[in-house]
């Protein structure tokens, strides 16, 4: 079917942008009611500036767009937002120190005599939180308390909220659980029968083949392909992507495990981490597997000293002694980095340049006497551009001005300038597309070369299959099981993550066990 500007409920013709470079050029593509258009490429591609475009974020360079037919340049997502063009951006837009239900109608609040009906407002937030599966979620519950993933869902869910005639949704089930993704696409179907289109920028190839109608690929700012999703499979899609054959498979390279330099013993903080103990070698890459609010994220925490723990012991070293980890500058002096899920929020300084980012915890080899060497701190971003293959105009551009994949690398990158032995990867391909993926697990071998310890949290199984020697599952903050490479199945390691939760019960009833230590 050929989507046309009379046919379109939004179209945009000869949309270019311009930054330090050119990022758009000369993109003609139109939005068909009640259509998903898959939207992919890999990072740096423009796919979320055109998205941002047409959801009033950003104003294009050249070109012009057409919503219902009259012209269309909103001047703000506001803008956009009140003509029913929402977004759901990679960068949540919620407010942390504000309740679920603050954030779901903080712009339409209902009120009696200027008093907000708190009664009323509950009940139309369950109403929403509903649609999205967050039934046991308290709408009462401040938004900062909740983990990323579901902080995801809420603002699937505020946006499904009134008139929508174009959903953008950008990379939406990053991190969410099955069970979650089974509700997003139930909610596509619905919004689909309504009219509405939508726009899903994805690198999940396999959720593009089953919920989209036509692909569009971005390459270099250029828009290679807009056609029908059933002409292509996957490994032509990825061709597309990057312009070059990416292997399914990944050579890690010949590697040798050492004897353990990090062991985690009977950690436990509140309900959300209980009792775990496992050991990591050098050259070994360790998987943590499980459910969003399995506990994934708040073990790492807990081994790199950003949470404290309740009980538990951390060992270092070979041979392994105890060690004493009460903050992040603890885990970094023995030797512990942490790459965050949360770059944005937590990794990195958006309104800064890639030197100044990649500096971030390296200032002793570039200053003296307290004073940046400039030259040194170029040096030292333009060595991490170069080995990570950072797309950028050089060491000086802002960081905000970077997608996500090549943020996610300046990130990697400065970690990369300290010899750290153990390196925490949460979530480290989040957002990244196929190509940049690659090249990240390629440098994850490289690490295990040189004898570094990694352990990697994924919300992504068959990427912890594909990497990883061994995989721990957590399951409601307890580690159920861990697993060989080479003697595991998939239906395997998701019966361990839903383990905990058939007995939780009984678990959260019963004595704490403590490993021997």
């Amino acid at each position: 079917m050929s989507a046309t500007a009379s046919t379109a409920v939004l179209s945009v013709s000869g949309i270019g942008k311009t930054y330090a470079q050119p990022v758009l050029t000369d993109i003609d593509l139109a939005l068909l009611p009640g259509e998903v258009l898959a939207l992919t490429g890999e990072n740096g591609a423009g796919k979320s500036t055109l998205s941002k475009i047409i959801g009033g974020l950003e104003l294009p360079t050249t070109g012009e767009m057409q919503f219902q037919g009259q012209p269309y340049r909103p001047g703000s997502r506001a803008g956009a937002e009140a003509l029913g063009v929402r977004m759901v951006m990679q960068e949540l837009n919620l407010l942390a120190t504000l309740t679920v239900a603050e954030n779901l109608f903080l712009d339409n609040l209902p009120n009696m005599g200027g008093w907000i009906s708190h009664k009323r407002l509950r009940q139309a937030a369950l109403e929403a939180m509903a649609q999205v599966g967050l039934e046991a979620i308290d709408p009462d519950t401040l938004v900062g308390d909740l983990g990323i993933g579901h902080q995801q869902m809420v603002e699937i869910a505020r946006n499904l909220i009134g008139d929508c005639h174009v959903l953008i949704l950008d990379e939406p089930t990053a991190m969410l659980t099955a069970r979650e993704v089974e509700m997003l696409f139930t909610q596509i179907a619905r919004l689909r029968k309504r009219g509405v289109a939508i726009v899903y920028i994805s690198h999940r190839l396999e959720e593009l083949a089953r919920i989209a109608q036509r692909i569009a690929v971005l390459r270099d700012g250029h828009l290679v392909c807009v056609e029908p999703m059933a002409r292509y499979d996957s490994a032509q899609l990825v061709n597309l992507m990057v312009g070059r054959t990416v292997g399914e498979h990944i050579d890690l390279g010949a590697r040798q495990f050492g004897e353990p330099i990090l062991a985690v013993k009977g950690l436990s903080r509140a309900d959300k981490v209980r009792d775990v103990s496992f050991q990591v070698r050098q050259g070994e890459i360790f998987g943590i597997s499980g459910l969003i609010g399995a506990g994934r994220t708040e073990l790492l925490r807990l081994i790199y000293g950003a949470d404290p723990a309740d009980s538990g012991a951390i060992e270092m070293g070979s041979p392994l002694a105890p060690v004493t980890i009460h903050s992040p500058v603890d885990a970094v002096r023995h030797g512990i980095a942490l790459i965050t899920e949360d770059r944005k929020g937590e990794g990195l300084l958006l309104s800064q340049s890639i030197a100044a980012n990649i500096a971030l915890g390296n200032m002793p080899a570039i200053s003296r006497g307290g004073l940046v060497n400039a030259l040194a701190e170029r040096a030292l971003a333009q060595r991490q551009i170069d080995a990570m293959s950072i797309r950028s105009s050089g060491a000086d551009q802002v960081v905000g001005e970077l997608s996500g994949g090549n943020q996610q690398k300046v990130v990697i990158g400065r970690w990369l300038e300290r010899d750290c032995r153990v390196l925490l990867f949460d979530e480290p391909t989040r957002g990244i597309d196929v190509g940049a993926k690659f090249e990240i697990y390629a440098l994850l071998g490289e690490l295990t070369r040189q004898g570094k310890a990694i352990v990697v949290v994924s919300s992504d199984l068959r990427e912890l299959m594909l990497i990883c020697d061994r995989i721990g599952v957590l399951s409601a903050g307890r580690l159920i099981d861990t697993f060989e490479r080479d003697s595991w199945t998939q239906d395997q390691l998701l019966a361990a993550a839903f383990a905990g939760y058939r007995n939780r019960e009984a678990l959260l009833h019963e004595p704490a066990h403590r490993s021997a230590p």
